[in-house]
């Protein structure tokens, strides 16, 4: 009989970020489990001081940070502009994204009251923006933002109720333009995030229908659509 970790010790290796392996390991011993818990957890727990000590004295900056600060330059670089829009959304506006009371998605908002919730995903809002700058900027219009979404998503490790999203938006190519543009977006954003090993894969959304999701392995990163559509 193969003796697993304990939900307690599970726990503490998830928060020391350890990894799939380890976290899957099976013993045959309750004493054999316990020593190598210790053992793993007092590696564990180093590597996470050092990583502290590397913030506090090298970096001065968390990863995500970092990670953030390069998407911005890339994008803007490719003459997009940043934009900040609020974290509060309107019902009204989520509802032009089709996400009204009978919308699947809808359970997974975080209301506020009858009328407000947080923002689920960032494109409402830049969409709201988009109306006006249409109006007083030459096409092709660009605009992007990174910032906190909230989503009452299954869990796993996989999902978290708050997350940090990148969105960008560009009006005014021409159709035939648009799917190698997409291409080359993806290209800017891999390259600044490091990852190489990507594909394109097409697929459908229940908010935008067809889109083209960025896939790294087995995991989706991130996903694209091309107007005209619904919306």
């Amino acid at each position: 009989m193969k003796i697993e970790w304990t939900e307690l010790q599970l726990k503490r290796l998830n928060e020391l970020n350890a990894s799939k392996s380890t976290k899957n390991m099976a013993f045959s011993s309750s004493e054999e489990r316990d020593n190598s818990f210790r053992k793993f957890e007092k590696i564990l727990a180093a590597e996470s001081r050092k990583k502290l000590d590397i913030l506090k004295n090298e970096t001065k900056r968390p990863e995500i940070c970092i990670l953030k600060s390069k998407l911005i330059q890339a994008l803007i670089r490719n003459d997009f502009v940043e934009v900040i829009t609020p974290t509060i959304l309107s019902k009204g506006l989520l509802e032009k994204m089709t996400i009204d009371d009978e919308h699947e998605l809808h359970s997974q908002v975080f209301w506020l009251d009858d009328k407000r919730c947080l923002r689920p995903m960032l494109a409402p809002n830049l969409y709201f923006i988009s109306k006006d700058l249409l109006r007083i900027w030459e096409k092709p219009v660009r605009i992007f933002e990174i910032g906190s979404c909230f989503r009452k998503e299954s869990q796993g490790g996989r999902h978290l109720n708050e997350f940090t999203m990148l969105n960008l938006v560009e009006w005014g190519l021409p159709m035939e333009e648009r799917h190698d543009r997409i291409e080359k977006l993806a290209a800017v954003i891999m390259d600044a995030v490091g990852i190489k090993d990507y594909r394109l894969e097409k697929t459908e959304s229940v908010v935008y229908g067809d889109t083209i999701d960025i896939m790294y392995k087995d995991l989706e990163i991130a996903s694209a659509s091309m107007g005209p559509h619904f919306l």
